[in-house]
C-alpha cells in the first residue's frame, strides 16, 4: 500500500496516522524493521523531524521500538494494542466512580510524599490555592470545582514527581465533569457555599508541617466521602 504525500496540516498527526495504518492493516507485521527516516520522509512528503516525532508517538503507543544501531521495529499490532488506546479517551468513557477510585489511590500517596518533600514555594502555592478555593465560594459551581481541583493539583505538585503531576492532569477533565454534576444534583453547596473548607485547611497544614500520615489520612477520608456521594448519586 503506497504511503501517499500528506496535506500541509498538523503533519506530525497525519504522519503518525499513516504509519499507524501501515502497521494495523498488516503492511508491516510484528518484527518488521521500518524504512529509514529518509525513506519515510520522502514517501510521506515531509521532513525528517516530522517522521521522527511520528515514530516517537508510535513508540509511546507501544507499536514500535527503536533499537540502538539497528533501526525501528514493529513490536505490536492493532490487536495487541487495543488495550493501550488513547488514555484521555478511555478516561472520558470511564465511570466517574472508577476514575475516582484510582484518583484516591494516587492522590493519597501523593499527599504523603508532598508532606515529606514540600518546599517553601510549594507551601506558598498551597496556601494561595486554599485562599482561591475560599474566594470561589461566591462563584458558580463550575468555578468552585475548578478551584477545588486546583488545590488538589497543588498538593500533587508538592510531591515533586512530574509523572504524578502529569497523571493527575490527565484525570482532571473527567473529575471536573463528574464533580460539577455531583454538586448540582445533590445540592452540596445549597447550605454551605464553601463545603470542606476546614478539611482542606487541615490538609494544607499537614503538608506544611511535614506530617505525611495526617496528610494521607485527611485526604483519604475526604475522597472517600466524595466517592460515597458519587456511588449514591
Amino acid at each position: 500500500m503506497p504511503l501517499g504525500s500528506l496535506r500541509p496540516s498538523p503533519l506530525v498527526e497525519q504522519a503518525t496516522q499513516h504509519l499507524r495504518e501501515q502497521i494495523t492493516q498488516g503492511e508491516w507485521p510484528v518484527g518488521t524493521r521500518l524504512p529509514g527516516e529518509n525513506a519515510l520522509a520522502k514517501a510521506l512528503g515531509v521532513g525528517r523531524s516530522t517522521v521522527r516525532e511520528a515514530l516517537r508517538a508510535l513508540a509511546g503507543a507501544g507499536l514500535v521500538q527503536a533499537r540502538q544501531g539497528s533501526g525501528v521495529f514493529v513490536i505490536a499490532t492493532a490487536a495487541a494494542t487495543a488495550i493501550a488506546e488513547d488514555w484521555p479517551a478511555r478516561l472520558r468513557r470511564a465511570a466517574i466512580t472508577d476514575v475516582y477510585e484510582v484518583r484516591m489511590m494516587v492522590e493519597t500517596q501523593a499527599a504523603r510524599m508532598a508532606a515529606q518533600r514540600r518546599t517553601e514555594e510549594d507551601v506558598a502555592a498551597l496556601e494561595e490555592a486554599l485562599a482561591a478555593r475560599a474566594r470561589a465560594a461566591s462563584q458558580d459551581d463550575a468555578a468552585f470545582v475548578d478551584a477545588d481541583i486546583a488545590l488538589h493539583a497543588a498538593v500533587v505538585a508538592a510531591a515533586g514527581n512530574p509523572v504524578l503531576t502529569d497523571l493527575f492532569a490527565e484525570f482532571a477533565p473527567a473529575l471536573r465533569e463528574g464533580l460539577i454534576g455531583l454538586v448540582e444534583v445533590l445540592g452540596l453547596r445549597s447550605h454551605d457555599r464553601n463545603p470542606g473548607h476546614d478539611t482542606h485547611a487541615e490538609l494544607v497544614a499537614a503538608v506544611r508541617d511535614g506530617d505525611g500520615d495526617a496528610a494521607g489520612s485527611i485526604l483519604q477520608a475526604e475522597l472517600e466521602q466524595t466517592l460515597a456521594h458519587l456511588h449514591g448519586a
